[in-house]
C-alpha cells in the first residue's frame, strides 16, 4: 500500500502541507516539527525521492480573466494555497498574448513547486499532450483542472457536465418546454463534448428526441457574450422557447438576442446559463444557471497538488464533483401555443 502525505500527516500531527514543506527542505518550519516529521517518515518505512529544492511558488494558468468564473476559482486556490504556507504566481492567457507553453516555461523557471493549470490545452481533444510529458519528466507536479484526457498522467479536478445538463433540461421540461437548444462552445473541447452528450441523453429521456433531432439543438460558437448572442439567435430562429448556455456569459448574450427580437426573458423564452458566477444573481433578470462547484473544486485541485508536492505518485485519475442548479428568474413556464420566435427574428 502506498504511503500518502495524509497518513505521514496523521501520524505527525501536523498539516499536509508542512509535510509537503519538510520533503521539499522548504524553510519556515520548527525545527520539533521537522523531526516529527522525519520520525513519522521512518516510522512509515517512507522512501522519498532527493529532489531539488524549489521556492514556495505555486503557478497558476488560466484562461483569459474575462469570464469571472476564472478569477473566482483562481482566488479559492489562491486562498487555499496561502494558508498553506504557499504564495500563489497567477498566470493568465490573453488573446495576443503568451501562450500556455510560455507561461509554463516561465514558471518553471522561477522554481516552483507546482503548477495548476485551469481549463487549459488539456481540455482540447486536438491539442498535443506530449507538453505534460515533458513536464512530467522535469519532476514539476501539476494538477489540470475542466478537461479530462487519457494520454495524460495527472490528476483531474472537473464539474460533471453530464449531469449538469441534465439538471437543466429536466427543470426546462418541468417547465412545459417542448423546444430547447444548447448553445456551447466549439466541439474540440472535451466540457463541450461532454455536455453534448447529457443534453442528448436528457432530451430523449425528458421528451423522446432521437439523438439526431437532439443534434439540430445544439448550435456551436465562442465562449463569450456576442458568441451567445449568435448562437442563440440561431436557436430561437429554429423555434426554440428556452436556450440553455455553456456559459453565464453566453446566456447573457442569449437574454439580449431575446431581446432584440422583442421577446421577453423569462415570458416568452426561458435562459439558462452554466458557472454561477459571481454578481449572476443580479443580472436583469437574475439568472438561472448550473452552480460549477468551484469552492469544492479549487481546494481539491490544491489537495491533489500537495499531495504530489510531498512525493506521493500523482493519481492517474478524474475527480468529478456534482453541480446543482440554481433556480432564480430567467426561466418560466414555457410559452402558450408553442414557440413564438421563429417569426419574430
Amino acid at each position: 500500500m502506498t504511503t500518502r502525505l495524509a497518513d505521514i500527516a496523521a501520524r505527525a500531527g501536523v498539516s499536509k502541507a508542512t509535510v509537503s514543506r519538510v520533503l521539499n527542505g522548504a524553510p519556515g518550519v520548527a525545527t520539533r516539527t521537522r523531526e516529527n516529521v522525519l520520525t513519522a517518515l521512518d516510522a512509515l518505512d517512507y522512501a522519498y525521492p532527493v529532489r531539488q529544492r524549489r521556492a514556495e511558488l505555486v503557478g497558476l494558468i488560466t484562461p483569459e480573466l474575462d469570464n469571472p468564473i476564472f478569477p473566482a476559482m483562481a482566488e479559492v486556490m489562491a486562498r487555499a494555497l496561502t494558508r498553506e504556507g504557499y504564495t500563489p504566481v497567477l498566470a493568465t492567457q490573453t488573446p495576443g498574448g503568451s501562450t500556455e507553453d510560455e507561461l509554463t516555461e516561465m514558471l518553471v523557471s522561477r522554481g516552483v513547486s507546482g503548477i495548476v493549470f485551469v481549463s487549459g490545452l488539456h481540455a482540447d481533444t486536438t491539442a498535443d499532450t506530449a507538453r505534460y510529458d515533458r513536464l512530467r519528466e522535469r519532476r514539476v507536479p501539476f494538477v489540470l483542472v475542466n478537461g479530462f484526457s487519457p494520454r495524460i498522467e495527472a490528476p483531474f479536478v472537473s464539474p460533471d457536465d453530464r449531469a449538469a445538463m441534465r439538471l437543466a433540461v429536466a427543470h426546462l421540461a418541468e417547465l412545459g418546454h417542448e423546444r430547447i437548444g444548447l448553445a456551447v462552445g466549439p466541439g474540440r473541447f472535451v466540457p463541450v463534448q461532454r455536455k453534448i452528450e447529457g443534453f442528448r441523453t436528457a432530451l430523449c429521456e425528458h421528451l423522446g428526441l432521437p439523438a439526431q433531432e437532439a443534434g439540430r439543438l445544439v448550435q456551436h460558437s465562442l465562449f463569450s457574450l456576442e458568441g451567445g448572442q449568435a448562437a442563440a439567435s440561431a436557436l430561437l430562429r429554429r423555434g426554440c422557447t428556452a436556450v440553455l448556455c455553456a456559459s453565464d456569459m453566453m446566456a447573457l448574450g442569449a437574454v439580449r438576442a431575446a431581446r432584440q427580437r422583442g421577446l421577453a426573458v423569462p415570458g416568452d423564452i426561458s435562459v439558462v446559463g452554466f458557472d454561477d458566477s459571481p454578481l449572476i444573481a443580479f443580472t436583469d433578470p437574475p439568472l438561472t444557471t448550473i452552480r460549477q462547484p468551484v469552492k469544492a473544486m479549487g481546494q481539491m485541485a490544491v489537495d491533489a497538488l500537495l499531495e504530489e508536492m510531498g512525493g506521493a505518485p500523482p493519481p492517474r485519475t478524474e475527480f468529478v464533483l456534482m453541480p446543482e442548479l440554481v433556480v432564480r428568474g430567467s426561466t418560466a413556464a414555457g410559452p402558450r401555443g408553442g414557440p413564438r420566435a421563429a417569426g419574430r427574428s
